[in-house]
C-alpha cells in the first residue's frame, strides 16, 4: 500500500470514528439510553459507511470525475450521493431488521423511514464528499506549485548553463587576440603568454561545475588574466588590488568578476590613448559584500553598447540571487567607470 492510499484509509477511519462519537455524544446530550443495541446499529452504521464511500471513491476514479469540470460533475455527484444513500439506507434497516437489533417500538412505516434516514444519510454522504474533493483540490494545487518550482529551476539552470557557455568562448576569443599581438612582436613573452592563457582555462573549466566559487579562486583567474593582458599593454595598462582578506572566502558566481575585468580593459583602457588603470576592490560594507572594478575611460552611452560582459553579469546575478544581489556601472570623477557587484554575505 503506498503513502497516498494510506493517508486515505487514514482519513476513513478517523472520519467514521469522529461521527460515531459524535453519535454518541448526542445520545448521552439527549439522555437516551446507549444500549448494546444502539452501540451494534453504530458499528453497522460506520462498517456500511466505509463500505459504500469506498464504492463511491472508486466510482468518481473509474470515471476520472476529479478532473472534470465543476458544472460537469455536480449533476453526477448528485445522482450518484441519493443512489448511494439510498442503497445504503436499505442495506442498513434490512441488517437491523434481520440481526433484530432494534430497540424502540417503531412508529413509522417502512418506506418513511426508508426515505427520512436516506436523507439524513445523503447530508453525511455529502459531507464525506466536500471533504475528499477538497483533499484532492489543495494536493492537486501543491503539486502544481511543486512542479512549478522545479520547472523554475530547470529554465535558471538552463539559462545559467548558456549564459556560461557564451562566457568562456567570449573569453578566448579576446585572450586569443592578445596572443596573437605578441608573436611576432616578442615570440618569448607570446610563449609565457600562453602558458598563461592555460592556467586560466584550466581554472575556468573547474570553476565552470560550480554554482559559485570561493573569491579567492576566482581573483587567482583574474591575476593570470591581467598578467595576460599586462605582456600586451606594458607600461600602459597599470593594476591594483583592494583586497578584504575577510572576503577571499565568500562565494561569487565564476569566471563574473573575470568578465567585469575584461570588459574593462577592452572597453575602457585599451580606447585611452595612454592606457589606464584597473583597480579591483572586494570589502564587507553594511552586511553586504560589495566587489568593485574600476578602470580608466567613459561610459559614453547606454549600459546595453557595453558589451556581452555587462548583459550577462546582469543576468546571472538575477538569476541566481533575485532581488537580494544588485549591479551597477557607473561613471565616477576623474576620468573613471566604476562597476560594482553587491551580494549577500555567506555567514
Amino acid at each position: 500500500m503506498n503513502s497516498r492510499n494510506k493517508r486515505y484509509w487514514w482519513c476513513q477511519i478517523g472520519g467514521w470514528s469522529v461521527w460515531a462519537l459524535t453519535m454518541l455524544f448526542f445520545s448521552y446530550l439527549f439522555e437516551r439510553e446507549v444500549s448494546v443495541l444502539f452501540l451494534y446499529r453504530l458499528f453497522f452504521a460506520v462498517l456500511l459507511g466505509v463500505v459504500f464511500t469506498q464504492i463511491l471513491r472508486a466510482i468518481i476514479i473509474r470515471f476520472n470525475w476529479l478532473q472534470m469540470p465543476i458544472e460537469k460533475v455536480i449533476p453526477r455527484l448528485l445522482i450518484m450521493t441519493l443512489l448511494i444513500s439510498f442503497i445504503y439506507t436499505i442495506s442498513q434497516m434490512s441488517l437491523v431488521e434481520a440481526l433484530n437489533l432494534s430497540d424502540k417500538k417503531v412508529t413509522l412505516n417502512f418506506g418513511r423511514r426508508l426515505l427520512l434516514n436516506s436523507l439524513d444519510n445523503s447530508i453525511f454522504l455529502t459531507v464525506w464528499l466536500l471533504i475528499y474533493y477538497a483533499y484532492h483540490y489543495f494536493e492537486r494545487v501543491n503539486r502544481q506549485q511543486v512542479d512549478t518550482h522545479r520547472l523554475n529551476a530547470v529554465v535558471k539552470d538552463l539559462e545559467l548553463k548558456t549564459i556560461k557557455s557564451h562566457i568562456n568562448p567570449h573569453f578566448i576569443f579576446n585572450a586569443l587576440n592578445s596572443i596573437r599581438a605578441l608573436v611576432d612582436e616578442n615570440p618569448e613573452r607570446a610563449r609565457k603568454a600562453i602558458t598563461e592563457l592555460s592556467n586560466i582555462l584550466r581554472n575556468s573549466m573547474q570553476a565552470e561545475k560550480m554554482e559559485t566559487v570561493p573569491l579567492e579562486n576566482e581573483l587567482n583567474i583574474v591575476r593570470d588574466y591581467l598578467a595576460l593582458e599586462q605582456m600586451r599593454f606594458e607600461e600602459r595598462l597599470k593594476v591594483d588590488f583592494e583586497i578584504d582578506d575577510d572576503t577571499l572566502d565568500q562565494p561569487v558566481p565564476p569566471m563574473m568578476l573575470q568578465t567585469l575585468v575584461e570588459n574593462a580593459i577592452k572597453h575602457g583602457v585599451s580606447k585611452q590613448v595612454d592606457g589606464g588603470m584597473v583597480k579591483i576592490i572586494s570589502d564587507i560594507t553594511n552586511n553586504q559584500h560589495e566587489i568593485i572594478v574600476q578602470n580608466s575611460g567613459r561610459m559614453n552611452g547606454s549600459l546595453h553598447n557595453k558589451g556581452f560582459g555587462i548583459q550577462s553579469t546582469q543576468d546571472r546575478l538575477n538569476l541566481m540571487f533575485g532581488d537580494k544581489a544588485k549591479f551597477e556601472i557607473k561613471d565616477i570623477a576623474n576620468n573613471i567607470v566604476e562597476a560594482k557587484i553587491t551580494l549577500p554575505v555567506d555567514e
